[in-house]
């Protein structure tokens, strides 16, 4: 097994575009866990950044994942909270320039 560290982008698209201005209070519940768990995960050196991005048309987030075992971020996105609302992801390996 490899221990070189691969990078992923990872885009977390909403339900509709308006998704970020009118949360309903289960949707911001839930994103708030959401938030949580990717904070968790970042603590554990697994996530280098994550967050919101304000696009004018419908705002999305994202999150650069640094990991050795690729079915780990399976598991990640697989356990999210935010895909129990419909939120889905976008998942793309990257070749990452870091230190």
């Amino acid at each position: 097994m490899s221990t070189e560290k691969k990078h992923f982008f990872l885009r977390l698209n909403p339900p509709r575009s308006s998704f970020s201005q009118d949360l309903t209070d289960e949707e911001r519940t839930i994103m708030m866990e959401h938030s949580a768990y990717w904070k968790e995960l970042q603590s554990k050196g697994y996530v280098i950044v994550f967050g919101l991005v304000h696009d004018p048309k419908g705002g999305f987030g994202i999150g650069i994942i640094e990991l050795e075992d690729e079915s780990v971020l399976t598991e990640m996105v697989k356990n999210d909270p935010a895909l129990k609302i419909g939120n889905t992801y976008e998942i793309y390996p990257m070749r990452a320039i870091t230190k």
